[in-house]
């Protein structure tokens, strides 16, 4: 073919970092007006070629053309000069500013009054208003960007992409914080931007999502170009299959713990703030998971970070039948409960710390020695044990975990809590943004967990894994408890019934 045909062709790039081969003569072609998924395993090299694209990293070797020409992309606002933007996994926003100068941080329309040059707010929110308009957001131009979800904030994200009126757009993992009619809507933006010839680079580990959504699907595994497919030609087991170089013929491995007696019991349990969760009731068993469902708005995390002493809340708990009091995350981990939160990179990680550091800081009392130093010998053994033993894919422990792909990142944070021997461990979407394979390593943990006595809550968004991993499942909307399913018997009807019990 020739290479007009294409927007974007990416030449054999390789990057490496210290102790890693992130890419391997990897070569991307990408035609216009098309969607063009990237695929493959946390760690395959994915978000590290579009940081590559984008001028984030500078590639060791290759080449990279734009509309046949060649260009050299050194920094991320050459890319955003030859057209090219890019959403980032990680949001950074800055958060203490208004939606419309995050949109339009560093080119602010400007006035001049004399000699003097000041911002022109009046002009930013139109330009703000018209670029909503065009891709039929709803949102307040002048809201703090603090005071917004995730889901609002993603949104925000899509739009100052699309600002750029660039050729080329990178969206990696758009939708992983979004509601099923916020993706509806994302998927009408990027059917418009497809009419008017943009590109779009689409990284996901959705396959439904990719299936409904892409043109052409490129397979990317450890670091290689595997191959690329037309999205209509492609099926959901081939795509699995392809991206961990085996058949997973089970999504969920086999369960074999039995729940036992209750070991915590919440009675009414409430937040004293009006929008929140109410009255909550539950009680869960030793070596049980007991999954909580529900959508965006059910005030699940709330609820958990609440028994965890993160937020305040009234009601009573139990603990092996006596009473306690959770009143900060010191008392909770006192009681031998651990919490993975939902965002790993922001409440999770520590990135700029090695993996040594991120395992071993929720336990450091355990290392000390007289004088208040620390033993790093035993510290190392029980940082090298848990990679050992939940397998953590790292050159050592002396990697700075924010280098790890997020599957092995989420596998650190889990032996993080586990170095405090807890008996209640609660996970707040543990699988969020990780592949199929890493999906399948931590189903394994929780079930490896749970059989040993452990009880678990787990929320989770996404209903196939509460219905495969969940000996019961506690389904919250708008802060109230609407039910409890056996496992067993759980639908993904009957689940979506009770998540939208209370709305009008």
């Amino acid at each position: 073919m020739n290479t007009s045909e294409y927007v974007l062709e990416m030449k054999n790039i390789t990057k490496e970092f210290p102790g890693v081969k992130a890419l391997d003569n990897v070569s991307l072609k990408v035609r216009p007006g098309t969607v063009h998924a990237l695929m493959g395993e946390n760690g395959a090299g994915k978000s590290t070629l579009m940081k590559c694209l984008f001028g984030i990293y500078r590639p060791d070797s290759g080449e990279i053309y734009l509309n046949n020409q060649k260009v050299d992309i050194v920094n991320s606002k050459i890319a955003l000069d030859h057209g090219i933007s890019m959403i980032h996994q990680e949001l950074h926003p800055v958060p203490h500013r208004s939606v419309m100068e995050n949109i339009w941080l560093g080119r602010f329309p400007v006035k001049r009054i004399g000699p003097f040059k000041f911002v022109d707010h009046k002009k930013m929110r139109k330009k703000t208003e018209e670029l909503f308009e065009k891709i039929g957001l709803d949102l307040d131009p002048e809201i703090i960007v603090r005071n917004l979800s995730v889901s609002k904030i993603q949104s925000m994200e899509i739009a100052k992409a699309t600002s750029y009126n660039a050729r080329v757009i990178i969206m990696d993992e758009p939708t992983s914080s979004l509601t099923e009619n916020e993706v509806d809507h994302l998927f009408r933006i990027i059917n418009s931007l497809k009419s008017e010839g943009v590109a779009i680079i689409y990284i996901s580990h959705k396959i439904e999502e990719i299936l409904q959504i892409a043109d052409e699907v490129t397979i990317m595994r450890d670091g290689k170009y595997i191959g690329t497919w037309p999205a209509g030609e492609i099926t959901n087991d081939f795509i699995i299959s392809t991206m961990v170089g085996r058949s997973l013929s089970n999504r969920f491995p086999e369960r074999t713990n039995v729940p036992g007696d209750v070991v915590m019991k919440v009675e009414n349990f409430s937040s004293p703030l009006p929008k929140s969760f109410k009255n909550i009731s539950f009680e869960l068993r030793k070596g049980e998971v007991l999954g909580v469902g529900g959508l965006v708005g059910a005030q699940r995390t709330e609820l958990v970070e609440a028994l965890f002493g993160l937020r305040q809340a009234t009601g009573n708990i139990y603990i092996n039948g006596k009473p306690v009091r959770i009143k900060s995350p010191v008392d909770a981990i006192k009681h031998k409960i651990a919490l993975l939160t939902e965002e790993r990179r922001t409440t999770g990680i520590f990135p700029v710390l090695q993996v040594l550091e991120n395992i071993t800081i929720a336990n450091l009392s355990s290392y000390l020695k007289p004088y208040l130093l620390l033993d790093e010998k035993r510290r190392r053994k029980a940082a090298e044990d848990s990679i050992r033993l939940l397998h953590i894919k790292t050159p050592s422990y002396k990697t700075l975990i924010k280098d790890l792909s997020g599957g092995n990142q989420q596998k650190a944070l889990i032996a993080r809590w586990l170095l405090t021997e807890p008996e209640i461990l609660i996970l707040d979407e543990p699988t969020r943004g990780i592949d199929v394979g890493a999906k399948y390593e931590i189903y394994t943990i929780i079930n490896e967990l749970a059989s040993q006595g452990k009880s678990i809550i787990m929320i989770s968004s996404e209903m196939p894994e509460l219905i495969g991993m969940s000996d019961r499942i506690m389904v919250m909307c708008e802060g109230k408890l609407s039910g409890i399913i056996d496992g067993e018997d759980a639908t993904q009807e009957e689940i979506m019934r009770l998540a939208t019990k209370f709305i009008a």
